[in-house]
């Protein structure tokens, strides 16, 4: 095809290993019309100019976005920089979203690990189902309530020091209880008077709030339906025979 050919174009082949991709798509792109080569010789070879190139490249980049091929023939027939980063945007976005979740499950898994010592796939499967969950806390507390719950309730996902103590505590009173040591100890008094100063940090001066979310925790069946971490009833008993022994006279 002459000197200025070898120069000025390139073959399938060529382009295939410049570009990294194979020689079937690059054909692929032909038969449908996506990018077509300047040139075909005699015996079919195909050959592509630097423009031809440079579309292939554009079909490369939008592909990278998650771009179907119409969606990119659409785009490169606008000739639209704006569709393109608008596409690219969306992209972004849905992969910021994407990690997000994976880093609060990654957070509930290490809370669990905290709590649990031992995890298994159902710990995982339970976090990504609660996720999914539609969860109705209307029959359970006011708008008002709601909000402020949303706000300041500890979350499993969540790595901050109010959700650490709230851990800890549980822990303690699992250590208790592993240890025979009773609630109206002086170590289950002084572990229920660091709930009281937890629940007000988390709840503030709203009586009505803590009895409505503690009658919540209360039912394994209400905290599952609101996907709350399960907390055992012998940790729920340890908690209430304690404050029964602190409304109790000396």
């Amino acid at each position: 095809m002459g000197n200025e050919e070898s120069v000025s174009y390139l073959s399938t082949g060529k382009l295939s290993n410049i570009l990294n991709i194979s020689v079937r798509t690059i054909r692929y792109y032909d038969q449908i019309g996506l990018v077509n080569p300047s040139k075909k010789a005699a015996g079919g070879k195909r050959y592509y100019s630097t423009e031809d190139i440079l579309k292939l490249q554009k079909i490369i980049l939008l592909k990278s976005l998650n771009l179907s091929l119409e969606d990119s023939r659409s785009i490169l027939a606008e000739q639209s920089m704006s569709s393109i980063l608008l596409a690219h945007q969306s992209l972004l976005s849905e992969e910021m979203e994407h990690l997000t979740n994976s880093l609060k499950h990654t957070q509930s898994l290490m809370n669990l690990l905290d709590l649990k010592a031992t995890l298994h796939w159902e710990d995982l499967i339970f976090l990504v189902a609660n996720e999914e969950r539609e969860k109705d806390w209307n029959q359970y507390f006011s708008v008002e309530q709601q909000a402020h719950l949303k706000r300041q309730l500890p979350k499993l996902e969540s790595g901050d020091r109010t959700t650490k103590k709230w851990i800890n505590i549980i822990k303690r009173i699992e250590l208790c209880l592993e240890n025979g040591i009773s609630p109206i100890s002086l170590e289950g008094q002084l572990i229920l008077e660091d709930v009281d100063i937890l629940s007000e940090e988390t709840f503030g001066n709203d009586p009505e709030l803590v009895e409505a979310f503690w009658e919540v925790r209360k039912s394994p069946e209400a905290s599952a339906e609101l996907g709350l971490y399960p907390i055992s009833p012998a940790i729920i008993d340890f908690l209430e025979m304690a404050a029964k022994k602190e409304d109790s006279p000396n």
